[in-house]
């Protein structure tokens, strides 16, 4: 489990302070925030059939990307351990060339429909694993994260959106 301290960073705190909501964040921590997914968040990640992922350079340039395809295209392997699959896009290898520089990740599952998300943070892997490249036909690389957080993420804001296709 989580403490708050370990899970803001001290700049974090420093706002939270400033704008009286340090009880509250650590309500939160408390109450949603694991190093691990919970049993309960498994269905709902393996039916999403697109993430958000985020990554950043070594130089510290943050991106994020788009992941789409088939339901289930996020796997476990454990509590603490998923992986997914990178397909070839554009050929820029932005995501996976800041995995293998800086490797520190986030993901947010999204439900526009419901609305629900979850957020995963961790460390990650590229991987050419022939056993996992088989569970993902097409893909080039996969990668392996070993999470560090996993918390529900208040869905208040999220627009509702209604699915009209599936990704190719």
């Amino acid at each position: 489990m989580l403490t708050p301290d370990q899970f803001y960073t001290e700049e974090q705190r420093s706002l939270q302070a400033r704008h009286d909501s340090l009880k509250l964040a650590d309500a939160v921590v408390h109450a949603i925030v694991r190093d691990e997914i919970e049993e309960p968040h498994i269905p709902f990640i393996e039916s999403r059939d697109f993430f958000f992922l985020s990554t950043v350079s070594a130089d510290g340039e943050p991106t994020v990307s788009y992941k789409g395809g088939p339901v289930g295209a996020v796997r476990f392997l454990d509590a603490k351990t998923l992986v997914f699959p990178n397909y070839d896009g554009n050929g820029m290898f932005k995501s996976m060339g800041n995995i293998a520089a800086a490797a520190k990740v986030g993901l947010l599952f999204i439900d526009m429909e419901t609305p629900h998300r979850i957020r995963v943070q961790g460390t990650a892997i590229l991987s050419e694993d022939p056993e996992l490249l088989a569970a993902f036909p097409g893909a080039n690389l996969v990668v392996r994260v070993e999470v560090t957080g996993c918390f529900l993420n208040c869905a208040r804001y999220i627009h509702k959106h209604v699915r009209v296709s599936e990704s190719p």
